[in-house]
């Protein structure tokens, strides 16, 4: 079982790695200061979010397969993750036009 999660996780870090961010002259894409996530493995329902400004956040949630199975807004720094199933996911963070993608574990 870790053999194929591990398989998992190898081909979509690799198609995720090859895909470029589209941007427009108008608008550049730009992580978000101060970002800070954790637990991260999460053992429990809640994952903190904090940033620099801790200002309202879109966040969405992709599993290995590249497929959203999570997508909310938040106005404080805790997100509720009890609807997903123990893994490995991509967590997008965006907040006032900047974003931000990193790697969440769930146990």
């Amino acid at each position: 079982m870790k053999i194929l999660y591990s398989a998992l996780f190898l081909v979509f870090t690799l198609c995720a790695v090859a895909q470029e961010t589209p941007t427009t002259q108008y608008q550049q894409i730009q992580e978000i200061p101060g970002f800070k996530l954790y637990p991260n493995p999460v053992f429990d329902n809640v994952v903190y979010i904090t940033t620099e400004r801790n200002a309202q956040k879109e966040v969405i949630i992709y599993d290995v397969f590249g497929e959203t199975v999570l997508r909310d807004v938040i106005k404080n720094t805790a997100l509720n993750i009890s609807d997903l199933a123990p893994g490995i996911y991509v967590l997008q963070v965006i907040e006032e036009q900047k974003t931000i993608t990193r790697k969440l574990v769930v146990k």
